[in-house]
């Protein structure tokens, strides 16, 4: 049997592809021109259609439940599926696309019936999300922006005992390529006393990988931390939008609110747990003196292998950049390597009071930003709360973003030896407040 590191694939886009080879095959939800959104898989360039592979009878008896639910316009139920179930029907998809595939003629007979070029759909949210917790695991984030405002003790006494999170606003997450409106809000400008109101001046992204819940758990009852793992169907990338200076105004006592509930950003394909496996590796060891977590969140398999090696990237590209044909812009490169908590002990943690988890749950993970400043995750960061402004390759400054200003994120996984997995792009363009 060929090792899963040189399957090829008879989609021809498929093989070297920087994304979407054989290896990943992450699940969501597309439509076209003339048809309602139905589930497909990536491979290369395209779009396998799995209502068409459905009516093609392409599936085996014992992936056929899981394939009619990867097939709906919404993967809550598929995301409900024990892991093993999810597993078999990836399996089934790879020896279907792969090179020696017996079915290999009958599924290019099908020709773009079945798959469906990428560049001609169109993208929607995997799932129904119930609701979104985003979370602050990026512990150089956190200095960083402790910093700011608390020179001397950027970190508080809980944030090395607890996963912090707060309560998002699941109505306005929306797809990549969703514009991102500029928000109105209260802010204090400084030396006044009294506050304004208008458009948003300190306008930020923030670089995360959101977390998408599989089977949840009762009202009452906990995930423990050793079966964590088995209730995450998959990955995406995250965009936090957020109003600095609407949240510099709001946060006390209780933390963000209209600073952050205008608009989230996600990447529109689940790369799926199990296609990440390759890439796990051990959770980095904490610094000397750090506290160990409370036994509730302490698991040895989760230490050794509960953390993930994904490269992230943020690109600018303004709207000048845009009229002299410039690329976008690199300034930032980081990785999930940055998480002070691993995706595990998000999941326990947020179940330990009972509070219930739902297939189709979003989390979020925090600003992923490295220790170097051409590794920070937000505007905010790179340029010192706007006192140090970023020089782009225009010649334009920023300290944060203008209206016309697109942001990419993209992820991959790299590994010596295999294909890279990518995540797609996560893209989003300011338009102005109304």
């Amino acid at each position: 049997m060929t090792p899963e590191s040189h399957r090829r694939s008879w989609v021809a886009s498929a093989n070297e592809h920087p994304d979407f080879p054989l290896q990943n095959l992450p699940f969501g939800v597309f439509s076209t021109a003339d048809e309602p959104p139905r589930g497909g898989v990536a491979i290369g360039d395209l779009i396998l259609d799995m209502l068409v592979a459905l009516e093609a009878d392409l599936f085996s008896q014992h992936v056929q439940r899981a394939a009619r639910v990867a097939a709906q316009p919404h993967l809550n139920a598929f995301f409900a599926l024990e892991m093993a179930e999810r597993r078999a029907l990836r399996e089934e998809l790879t020896e279907l696309l792969e090179e020696a595939s017996p079915q290999r003629d009958r599924m290019q007979a099908l020709g773009d019936t079945l798959l469906r070029p990428i560049a001609a759909c169109q993208m929607h949210l995997p799932a129904r999300i119930g609701d979104y917790t985003d979370f602050y695991v990026g512990i150089h984030h956190a200095v960083n922006v402790g910093k700011l405002f608390r020179p001397d003790n950027p970190l508080l006494p809980n944030y090395k005992y607890v996963p912090i999170g707060y309560h998002g606003r699941a109505s306005t997450i929306d797809i990549s390529g969703a514009p991102v409106r500029r928000p109105n809000g209260q802010t204090l400008p400084p030396g006044q006393n009294e506050p304004v109101f208008g458009p948003s001046k300190r306008l930020d992204y923030e670089l995360e990988i959101g977390v998408w819940i599989g089977q949840g758990n009762a009202r009452g009852e906990s995930i423990p931390i050793a079966e964590a793992s088995q209730h995450i169907a998959g990955l995406c990338l995250l965009n936090d939008w957020s109003a600095r200076d609407i949240q510099a105004w709001e946060y006390q006592p209780l933390g963000p609110f209209l600073s952050k509930s205008f608009a989230t950003t996600v990447s529109p394909w689940v790369v799926m747990a199990e296609a990440l496996e390759p890439f796990r590796c051990a959770q980095p060891a904490r610094p000397a003196g750090d506290p160990q977590p409370l036994s509730y969140l302490l698991d040895p398999t989760d230490q050794e292998t509960g953390a993930l090696d994904v490269e992230l990237e943020v690109l600018l590209l303004t709207a000048t950049m845009r009229e002299q044909n410039l690329p976008a812009q690199r300034i930032a490169l980081s990785n999930t390597l940055n998480m002070y908590w691993t995706l595990a002990q998000l999941v326990t943690h947020h179940s330990v009071n009972g509070c219930s988890l739902q297939p189709g749950d979003l989390f979020g993970s925090g600003t992923l930003s490295g220790e170097q400043p051409d590794s920070y995750g937000s505007l905010l960061e790179i340029t010192l709360g706007g006192k140090k402004p970023l020089t782009l390759a225009s010649g334009e400054t920023r300290t944060f973003l203008e209206d016309g200003d697109e942001v990419i994120l993209r992820a991959r996984c790299h590994r010596q030896g295999y294909p890279s997995i990518g995540f797609g792009e996560c893209r989003g363009v300011v338009q102005p407040a109304r």
